[in-house]
């Protein structure tokens, strides 16, 4: 009876709200956070190496440094942004102001307006503190441990979870994609970044359209997938479409207008 007097405490303890509204158990510090973050940022890059193709590095930070101006005041400054050789088609950006964009992305997004789509959405993740919750209910899980100890501490299992409860663990063997309210979540934060940025908010749907031809048509049903299916995914852009277009009159208006150029390496 104490120990789940002590969890409901801890829970209520933790109750937070999204940027969207939507309620969260959030039970771990900013700080520690940002530390997990930095951590797995390294582990990543002892894993995968970062490209020498300097054309695509500057087009990547292009495209980070006008989403990241526009970020509430607590997440603006200098990210550390690095483009990962790698086929995987996806990006991923982290708790402590990291962001990660692999090769294989810049063949599918074939325009600065789609790949601002993919890194608003990451960075959207971020804002809302998805991985915060996930690793919060690990915690809960696990009674209250200390999860920078856990990742430090040298406990493989453990390292790896929380790479995957961060959304970076596909290549650490774990892979726990966000949900679907996360992801329809971060889309809705991602699209509002890229068009107060200045980039195209159409081009997110042409995006979608672009990843499932990569696929070949292989997602899985949406009930069988965390993820939402690429026709819910477009069709959830569309219903925020207004608003977007919205945020990039104002951008137009501020003289927001990034040109960032091409990233060289867009498939034929």
């Amino acid at each position: 009876m104490k120990w789940t007097t002590a969890i409901f405490s801890l829970a209520l303890a933790g109750c937070a709200t999204s940027p969207t509204g939507r309620k969260q158990l959030i039970l771990v510090p900013d700080d520690q956070m940002d530390q997990l973050g930095a951590q797995a940022f390294t582990e990543i890059q002892k894993e995968t190496p970062v490209t020498k193709n300097a054309q695509a590095t500057q087009y990547v930070d292009c495209i980070a440094k006008s989403i990241t101006t526009v970020l509430p005041k607590e997440y603006q400054g200098a990210w550390d942004v690095k483009v990962f050789e790698s086929d995987q088609v996806n990006a991923f950006a982290l708790p402590g102001k990291k962001i990660g964009v692999y090769t294989g992305l810049l063949k599918v997004a074939v325009n600065q307006d789609q790949v601002a789509t993919v890194m608003g959405h990451e960075v959207g993740h971020v804002l809302a503190r998805h991985g915060n919750e996930r690793v919060s209910q690990n915690v809960m899980l696990q009674q209250g441990l200390s999860v920078v100890e856990a990742f430090v501490g040298g406990n493989p299992t453990q390292r790896n979870l929380i790479m995957g409860a961060l959304g970076v663990g596909a290549q650490f063997g774990v892979v726990l994609p966000h949900g679907r309210t996360q992801e329809s979540e971060a889309d809705h934060i991602g699209l509002e970044l890229m068009a107060a940025a200045g980039f195209d908010p159409k081009e997110s749907v042409d995006l979608w359209q672009n990843m499932g031809k990569a696929s070949g048509g292989q997602e899985p049903p949406e009930w069988m997938s965390t993820h939402p299916a690429n026709a819910s995914r477009i069709a959830g852009l569309k219903e925020s479409m207004a608003m977007a277009e919205g945020e990039r009159a104002k951008a137009k208006a501020a003289g927001r207008a990034p040109q960032c150029g091409t990233s060289g390496l867009a498939a034929n």
